[in-house]
């Protein structure tokens, strides 16, 4: 085991985790970790390859099969979430600090992550600990005790992207302990560090050796090993449509429990009666804002397409960019900062893929579209993007149609509520939407008639740990978060007692 006082990071190569030790990889690679504000290494983990996956789900299934955790009574698992939430408090500021140097992302954003985490395990720690024993079913007569009850599905695999690395392991992480489950976890490659950290904070919480696995190392081994492994008995997948195909397609052999999701693209429809107000049109641009900028546009839910109404049209997307335009953009650990960079050279130059080609299609930028003049607080070697707005935008173009991950906001324009529904519709997925408008009917009918998971009326972005979250079309299969969210990682049984059991005479014999 690993010396209580050292960290994630000073831990270095050795961030395996496979029946409560902490490993290098069986080839002895690593992989150095970017601070994406600079470009410079800050930190090491060991790159692990199919060998050392195999080793994780063996430990894994040792512990489900032979291991106490499955037969834990509830009210001991739920215990120990809620001393899991207690320790992410207490390593709030250092886990927070972390999350912003890996990911990118401002420290009150990590924060703000860290908290959500903590949110998790106490939520799926109350919903367990408040069921019953099983769901009794009426047989219709007095003879009969027939009751549905829950069990562990098994093993789980779980792979979460880079984006919100600790708050996507904790979706994934939460419930499936708290049903009964073991698990190995394939952390982004780029952002490992956090979730190889809570894995230690698991062990601090009193979690059993073997429960609790952990893989760093690329998709393409890692991954696609999780996904085809006959030892797994269930697969949580969150990243991109493309790499999500993939794992249910390796899943399918082994007929494995499949979750995806799969990111989305997503409308923010504004009413022009959410702007008659001066209150109601600040706050309509204000949130336009969050939508697609929080995180620099690398949100799953980004509200990256804005649908207004035409006769605000001008005015609402000239104060919109007014506002775009002072964004502080910088190194996300620096007082002041608003928005961090990118996570990846690799990802920057795939927003500025996309900028080029939706002015090729007869976009009009109206900010950004570059990287910024360096600063102290931009290294120039950062992967730092201009939070950019493109008018004129259309159904046709590559940038509305496909999910950017970048601080690019289209804006396309509606005449009509219908047209507005439509245009929000016209989609392939159907993660998050939102509609802004006074008109408390209309607000209704919209809702009602968008084919998205999420819907915030006059708000975008807030979730609820006991609400399912989850995406329609090609944003995935399955729901996380809420009873869906556990119910994902068990499996139901029924249980039929005969109290009166006499021959059926069916046969004459």
């Amino acid at each position: 085991m690993a010396n209580s006082t050292e960290t994630a990071v000073e831990r270095a190569h050795r961030t395996i985790h496979a029946g409560g030790e902490w490993l290098a990889a069986s080839s002895g690679a690593t992989r150095e970790i970017l601070d994406p504000a600079d470009a410079r290494p800050f930190a090491v983990v060991a790159e692990g390859d199919e060998q050392d996956t195999d080793l994780a789900v063996a430990a894994a299934r040792r512990a489900f099969d032979a291991g106490d955790w499955p037969h834990t009574p509830v009210a001991e698992r739920a215990a120990l979430l809620r001393r899991v939430a207690d320790l992410l408090v207490r390593d709030r500021e250092t886990l927070g600090l972390l999350e912003s140097r890996d990911a990118g992302k401002t420290v009150e954003e990590g924060r703000v992550d860290i908290d959500c985490v903590a949110d998790a395990f106490r939520y799926f720690a109350d919903l367990v600990a408040g069921e019953g024993a099983g769901r009794v079913v009426d047989a219709g007569s007095p003879d009969i005790h027939s009751v549905v009850v829950h069990e562990p599905v098994g093993v789980c695999a779980m792979i979460t992207p880079w984006n919100y690395p600790l708050l996507q392991a904790s979706w994934k992480i939460a419930p499936a302990l708290a049903a009964g489950n073991t698990f190995v976890i394939k952390p982004s490659e780029i952002t490992p560090l956090t979730t190889v950290a809570l894995i230690d904070l698991l062990t601090e919480a009193g979690l059993p050796n073997g429960v609790a696995n952990i893989v760093t190392g690329p998709g393409h081994t890692v991954g696609a090993r999780l996904a085809e492994h006959p030892g797994v008995d269930l697969v949580s997948f969150t990243g991109g449509l493309i790499s999500g195909t993939k794992v249910a397609q390796a899943a399918a052999v082994t007929v494995k429990k499949v979750a995806l999701e799969l990111g989305g693209k997503n409308p923010n429809v504004v009413f022009a009666d959410a702007c008659e107000s001066e209150e109601g049109f600040d706050t309509a641009v204000d949130q336009a804002l969050n939508a697609a900028f929080i995180h620099s546009g690398q949100v799953c839910s980004a509200g990256g397409r804005l649908i207004v109404e035409e006769s605000v049209r001008e005015r609402f997307v000239a104060e919109l960019v007014r506002r775009a335009q002072k964004i502080r953009l910088g190194r996300g650990t620096e007082d002041g900062v608003e928005c961090g960079p990118l996570v990846s050279e690799q990802q920057r130059a795939k927003t500025e893929d996309y900028v080029a080609s939706a002015l090729a299609e007869g976009a009009a930028l109206r900010c950004g579209g570059k990287r910024p003049e360096p600063s102290p607080q931009r290294p120039e070697s950062g992967y730092f993007y201009e939070p950019t707005v493109l008018d004129h935008c259309h159904r046709d173009m590559r940038v509305v149609r496909e999910e950017v991950f970048g601080p690019v906001l289209t804006v396309e324009t509606f005449r009509t509520e219908d047209e507005a529904v439509a245009l929000a519709n016209d989609t392939e997925y159907g993660l998050a939407g939102a509609v802004w408008t006074a008109d408390a009917g209309r607000a209704r009918r919209v809702a009602g008639r968008l084919r998205h998971g999420t819907v915030w009326i006059n708000d975008f972005h807030p979730y609820l740990p006991q609400a399912e979250w989850g995406g329609f079309g090609k944003s995935g299969v399955g729901r996380e978060l809420g009873p869906a969210g556990l119910a994902e990682y068990r499996e139901s049984k029924h249980v039929y007692q005969n109290l009166a059991p006499r021959p059926v005479r069916w046969f004459a014999g």
